[in-house]
């Protein structure tokens, strides 16, 4: 075994990632209605480790088109699994749950459906019509898949003029066979430029993991690639291992590296940037959204 193997084998999570887990009636409340509607979360099927407390919050990140995914990246929890039609009525049911939430601010992603002709963007699109529908005044952000670089399907979620495009690049360029042996960087990053120009106005964003391996001119040349294609917010959070079948996390990055990542992203060109160990692509959206909009 290499000493890098060896290293890796002994890495204990530091002092920083460790945190009370909130519980109580709000979390109960949101974690049974989202029962009862026959809805899926990211939070839950991700493993996010701020579950429990934006359930708390009464806040939840929407996961439609099923729990399971047509890709196998090396990172994310999501499993792999047979994958039916999408349920009509989903829509609708995520409307209502947002509606008896209460929520202002409605964040919806999906499963990657390389299956459907569309790669599920008419889903999308129809979820986007029904919350909007159902609570006039709330916004939406869609965290969105590649659609394996179909236009006409990015332009079909673009028509349902969400608030927000977030779609993750979640590795620096290097790193993706390994970490995303499906996906493509600079299709990625021709998302984020297609929905800028199909929208000019709007708002687009994408996240970042550190900890994966990442050298530093990596994620700087990340970082300035998405403000080249039009990219107005970023999160950047610690990768964390779901399970042993995952990759393995190279290194903890320490809070005050997140904060000069952060300083370097604005610099270098965005709007808003949040960072740190436990960020995630939807935590805190809203305030997030709310720094760039006003």
């Amino acid at each position: 075994m290499s000493q890098h193997q060896i290293s890796k084998k002994r890495l204990r999570k530091p002092e920083w990632l460790k945190r009370n887990l909130p519980s109580g009636p709000a979390y109960e409340r949101v974690r049974k209605l989202l029962s009862k509607s026959r809805l899926h979360t990211v939070c839950q099927e991700a493993k996010c480790p701020n579950m429990w407390e934006c359930f708390s919050r009464h806040t939840a990140t929407f996961l439609i088109m099923g729990p399971n995914c047509t890709r196998n990246c090396r990172f994310c929890a999501v499993e792999q699994g047979s994958l039916g039609p999408p349920d009509p009525e989903e829509p609708v049911r995520v409307a209502q749950a947002a509606e008896k939430m209460e929520l202002k601010y409605v964040v919806i992603t999906s499963v990657t459906r390389d299956d459907l002709p569309d790669g599920g963007a008419g889903h999308f699109a129809k979820t986007v019509r029904e919350v909007r529908n159902k609570i006039p005044d709330a916004l939406v952000e869609i965290l969105i898949p590649d659609f394996l670089g179909d236009k006409s399907a990015l332009n079909i979620v673009m028509e349902s003029s969400p608030d927000v495009l977030n779609h993750n690049v979640e590795t620096v360029s290097r790193l993706y066979p390994l970490v995303r042996p499906e996906a493509d960087y600079r299709r990625s990053l021709a998302v984020l430029r297609q929905a800028k120009q199909l929208n000019p106005s709007g708002f687009t964003k994408s996240g970042l993991m550190l900890g994966l391996g990442e050298l530093p001119g990596e994620v700087e040349e990340t970082l300035r690639d998405l403000v080249e294609a039009g990219c107005n917010m970023l999160t950047i959070g610690q990768y964390l291992q779901p399970s042993k079948k995952h990759i393995e996390v190279d290194r903890f990055v320490p809070p005050e590296e997140f904060d000069n990542w952060r300083k370097t992203a604005l610099e270098i060109g965005f709007s808003e940037v949040a960072g740190g160990p436990f960020v995630r692509s939807s935590y805190h959206a809203k305030e997030l959204y709310k720094k760039v909009k006003y």
